[in-house]
């Protein structure tokens, strides 16, 4: 017999049985005679279906070759709902329990079905079900070749989970059927977020839908679309990124939302967004984000409103009778250089606020000495402590008290810190609202005044008359006022003017001979001015010595400026001498810069020079108004100076090159030759295909902790001292980097990248 022939016969006893062969069963069939033929002589059998019927509950017991130990899902208690509500979807599978010698014994086990069991248990349990109800089985032969514990590995392994979009699709069904979403939700044993949460995906393009059915994106990448209805929109953004690298959710909902503000933005939490929405305003929300995902689309509206409770507040400072108030979203870094700051005294504590410190105190004090002698402290103990303290301290910081002439003659700042909380920054004098001395000019003991008559007696300083009308002063003379009139011929009046220039000309040029041969006085002098411009201003108070320390106003800041390193270390070394320097009396002040010693007297001229020192990049004025270009070389050049003598790094100082500091201000050749000097020209080569915003965001991924600065922030020096260790830093040429690491790949060559193939390109 060929092997055509046992085809032909095979194919003869299919037809018999009702079954067709294809073709490529006819190949396997020969191929099959061609290795032997025993496989000729086989009938192709039907499929035996195992037969189902109805056994009563109290018959089934549940078998012990059921492969499923470990509780996940549904709970049995909501199956067991479920159950009573719909009834039995889905027959247990079952076989005869057999005696020693084989024979049944009208019992049947469960291997698979055991959680519907459980659940039909508890109906049992509960008398909502009787003991003799049928259960709807499939009985499978005793006598199988297949196991039971096959059986139950197979009803849980060969399912599928429904896909979310699937379960979607039926909740949207069921809800256009009329049911409300919380019926969904108490049907289905899940949150009524959970219902909105599938329903809300009824906002996403139905091609995005489409995308997702065909496994093209995640449910987080679906999920991210729902922040934003426009269907339009969606899709633009996703033919945007669905072929590139960056297709997080959070860059889905950062592209959705570009022209909103989002609901924890400081503005935001400072209006309130039911205050935002009862003015008109409209919104965005994302379900799967909590109370964070939204976003507030009117920003101008958001803006506007800001502004309005900012006035507000200030109105209700101004009771307190300040003379100013400076309403400002951001203050800028140094707002209050060259104003006063009082020194106003704490509240006192009413007797409420001492009894409840002393109270805290002493359960602190206990809690002390009950561990004082243990290595370790409980954690709830070491949290109690913690909360103790941090009570005290709210009673402890008591509002400041302000003399009310000082109030009169001050003002504040009304804000909004970094976290969308009001803040109100009170007691500061310009130097135009400084009082005048005058206890030295009542008295005549003011050598500038003396010989000058006693007109200057009618004003206190604040620009009102101490004595009648207003006093409108001009070069320090009064215009207008009424100069009391002569009694008699004999009474003195003042000194011409042009005489009092001639005698303290003499006196100040014995002054400047004096000054040239002491010093110590010289540097008294030195200090006594320079700390009045750094810590006052000069305009708010006059010195017989010129000369000055201007401080710079940074028109061009960074956002992040006034919250860096430095910033800091600057404020903090102020506060420090402001809280020892006795500011509001000159007389003061130059005997306590006399007893200083010479190390802290060498300290305090080196901070407030600081804080002229300008080191800024100007634009150059062809015309003469400004700096001049050879004027800007120069600045820069003993800029230069003092880094190298003050050993400035700009690195250690915690400038980083990010998106927001330098990447995204500067064009593609800029960042890629930044990724060149730091990394090398194998790294720079793998972002200069990338999009501008995408090749930043890597690059400054790179770039984080190499040390790289642009060119207007290096030390040349340091390049040409230190050779190669500074380099890279520096911004030098990156020679060393002729292969790249796995470590400086971008992250859309990482993703799923094997460990051998990551360091095979690397080798490249």
């Amino acid at each position: 017999m060929n092997f055509l022939t046992a085809v032909k016969n095979d194919h003869e006893r299919e037809r018999s049985v009702g079954l067709r062969v294809t073709g490529s069963e006819i190949g396997r069939v020969a191929s099959g005679a061609r290795c032997g033929e025993d496989l000729m002589t086989k009938a192709v059998q039907k499929i035996t279906l195992s037969p189902s019927r109805d056994i009563p509950f109290d018959k089934l017991v549940l078998s012990q070759s059921n492969v499923r130990r470990i509780k996940a899902g549904v709970s049995v208690e909501e199956l067991a709902e479920d159950i009573a509500r719909r009834g039995l979807l889905q027959s247990l599978s079952v076989r005869p329990v057999l005696a020693d010698d084989g024979t049944e014994i009208g019992k049947f086990e469960i291997p698979a079905g055991g959680r519907r069991f459980q659940a039909l248990s508890l109906l049992v349990k509960q008398k909502r079900l009787a003991k003799t109800t049928p259960i709807p089985c499939i009985v499978r032969d005793a006598a199988s070749e297949i196991l039971a514990e096959d059986d139950s590995l197979a009803e849980n392994m060969q399912r599928v989970a429904l896909h979310p979009l699937d379960q979607f699709r039926a909740f949207v069904a069921l809800r256009d059927k009329g049911q409300s979403d919380a019926e969904i939700a108490a049907a289905f044993f899940v949150t009524q977020q959970v219902v909105k949460q599938r329903l809300k995906l009824a906002s996403v393009a139905p091609a995005l839908l489409e995308v997702y059915a065909e496994d093209g994106m995640t449910l987080e990448q679906l999920m991210a679309f729902t922040v934003n209805p426009d269907h339009a929109r969606q899709v633009q953004v996703w033919d945007v990124i669905h072929s590139s690298w960056n297709k997080e959710p959070f860059q889905i909902r950062r592209m959705l939302t570009e022209t909103s503000v989002r609901a924890s933005d400081r503005r935001a939490v400072f209006v309130g967004v039911e205050a935002y929405e009862a003015a008109g305003g409209t919104m965005l929300h994302d379900l799967f984000q909590g109370d964070d995902g939204r976003w507030l689309e009117d920003p101008a509206l958001l803006d506007r409103l800001v502004t309005e409770k900012l006035q507000a507040e200030a109105e209700t400072v101004a009771v307190e009778g300040w003379k100013w108030i400076e309403v400002a979203l951001d203050l800028p870094y140094g707002y209050s250089h060259g104003l006063r700051s009082l020194s106003g005294d704490p509240a006192p504590m009413t007797d409420d606020e001492g009894a409840a410190h002393a109270k805290l105190l002493a359960e602190y004090r206990a809690l002390e000495e009950e561990y004082a002698d243990q290595d370790d402290i409980p954690d709830e103990i070491a949290t109690r402590l913690g909360v103790l303290e941090t009570e005290m301290e709210k009673i402890e910081t008591r509002p400041l008290i302000y003399h009310p002439m000082e109030i009169g003659r001050a003002g504040a700042f009304v804000t909004l810190d970094r976290y969308g909380a009001l803040a109100v920054y009170r007691g500061y004098v310009r130097p135009e609202d400084e009082p005048a001395d005058e206890t030295a000019v009542q008295d005549g003991t003011d050598p500038a005044v003396a010989g000058q008559g006693d007109y200057r007696d009618l004003t206190d300083g604040h620009g009102r008359a101490a004595h009648g009308g207003t006093v409108i002063m001009s070069g320090g003379q009064p215009i207008g006022a009424d100069l009391p009139e002569d009694e008699d011929e004999g009474s003195l009046k003042p000194l011409p003017e042009r005489l009092v220039m001639e005698l303290t000309a003499h006196r100040t040029l014995a002054l400047r001979e004096a000054i040239g041969r002491s010093p110590d006085v010289a540097l008294t002098l030195l200090l006594l001015k320079l700390v009045t411009d750094t810590f006052r201003t000069s305009s708010a108070s006059g010195s017989c010595l010129e000369a000055s320390v201007r401080q710079v106003y940074m028109s061009a800041q960074a956002p992040d400026l006034k919250d860096s390193v430095v910033a800091k270390l600057v404020d903090e070394r102020h506060a420090e001498w402001e809280a020892d320097l006795p500011l509001g009396d000159d007389a003061a002040l130059w005997d306590y810069l006399t007893v200083l010693d010479q190390g802290s007297r060498l300290a305090l001229l080196a901070h407030c020079l600081s804080f002229g020192v300008n080191a800024l990049h100007e634009k150059v004025n062809p015309y003469g108004a400004g700096i001049s270009a050879g004027g800007l070389t120069r600045r820069m050049a003993h800029s230069d100076l003092v880094a190298r003598a003050t050993d400035l790094d700009m690195v250690e100082a915690g400038w980083e090159p990010t998106v927001d500091t330098y990447l995204n201000r500067v064009p593609k050749a800029r960042i890629l030759e930044a990724v060149r000097e730091a990394k090398g020209e194998g790294t720079a080569q793998l972002l200069d295909h990338l999009k501008k915003s995408e090749m930043a965001s890597e690059a400054e991924r790179l770039l984080k902790g190499s040390g790289w600065l642009p060119e207007v922030l290096r030390r040349n020096d340091l390049v040409a001292l230190d050779g190669e260790d500074r380099a890279e830093g520096q911004g030098a040429d990156a020679e060393v980097a002729d292969s790249v690491s796995e470590a400086d790949l971008p992250a859309f060559l990482t993703d799923d990248l094997p460990a051998q193939g990551a360091s095979m390109l690397a080798a490249e």
